[in-house]
């Protein structure tokens, strides 16, 4: 008791006392908000960068596009759309080899472009050899050259697989056909069935089928039609086909027995194909055999021969 009546009366201490817990308060105050401040401005310092290098990176993809737009728009104006016979030819291989885009032949002289450049290019970085000897352009040529010509490679690869696919399955397409014109399905109807029922073997050769009756449906003739299907099939057997059709619709001759015809003719064909491929097996087994049996053989009857000749023993 006397304690706190000592320290209540000695006013000058106690106001000190306080005096100083009061600044230390506002000093710890002032120092707590000074942090939390400068962590909210580091927040938004990193939102408002995070946020300028998106649109920095939109942009940058926005002008990488605007610019690959431009250079397919100029290899389209100044080579997809001539009408020469260079270019019909090279529409003609696109749409064979199963591309349909109307920027495909641009697309192709681009990227042999591009491919035989940066073959070219990469060949002269990474080559062992050193820079500016003889080699070095020899192989950056060959790289070129390779660029250049891979893509029409790849095109003629593509136009033999499906033209495979497509002489495989022209017989079965007439068989089909008819079928259905001996069930009475005129030729628009059974063109429709038949590119339905050869969609799961014959997936190409479908579309294909399709694309007619797209092109029918849309008021072109039945002859023209059939025509550009045998364009695109790139088969002689199509386009004597659309002869055959064309000619009995101006003769008037039932188009069932022309269709009867013709299919045996055609299953006649792919018998002697499969004959021709079985008579010529012989003659390409003769190389393997030649290659890695009669090696073998040799070795198997000379091996005992060698041995005994080396040994000395002959008993």
């Amino acid at each position: 008791m006397d304690f706190l009546l000592n320290a209540l009366g000695d006013g000058n201490t106690t106001m000190v006392g306080l005096l100083v817990f009061l600044a230390a308060t506002t000093l710890t105050f002032c120092v707590m908000v000074l942090v939390r401040a400068q962590g909210s401005i580091r927040r938004r310092a990193a939102g408002i960068s995070a946020v300028g290098s998106k649109a920095g990176s939109r942009s940058l993809r926005s002008s990488s596009l605007k610019a690959a737009d431009r250079v397919m728009e100029y290899t389209q104006k100044h080579y997809a759309t001539g009408n020469d016979e260079q270019m019909k030819v090279m529409r003609r291989r696109m749409v064979q080899a199963g591309i349909y885009d109307h920027r495909a032949v641009a697309f192709f002289f681009l990227v042999r472009t591009v491919l035989a450049v940066v073959l070219a290019g990469g060949v002269f970085l990474f080559a062992p050899t050193t820079p500016g000897s003889p080699v070095i352009w020899l192989l950056m040529m060959v790289g070129g050259i390779v660029g250049y010509i891979g893509p029409s490679l790849y095109i003629d690869k593509r136009i033999k697989a499906r033209r495979n696919e497509h002489q495989v399955g022209f017989p079965d397409f007439m068989d089909l056909l008819v079928v259905c014109a001996d069930a009475g399905l005129s030729m628009e109807a059974a063109l429709d069935r038949v590119g339905r029922e050869l969609a799961t073997s014959y997936p190409s050769l479908s579309a294909n089928i399709h694309m007619t009756n797209l092109e029918i449906r849309a008021g072109r003739t039945m002859s023209d039609a059939l025509e550009g299907l045998g364009d695109r099939l790139g088969l002689e057997e199509a386009r004597s086909f659309a002869t055959l059709i064309q000619q009995s619709e101006e003769l008037g001759s039932s188009i069932t027995d022309a269709l009867r015809v013709y299919s045996d003719d055609m299953r006649h064909k792919r018998l002697s194909r499969a004959e021709e491929k079985a008579y010529s097996l012989p003659a390409r087994l003769s190389v393997p055999m030649m290659l890695c049996i009669f090696p073998v053989l040799f070795v198997v009857i000379l091996l005992p021969v060698i041995v005994r000749l080396y040994v000395g023993n002959w008993g």
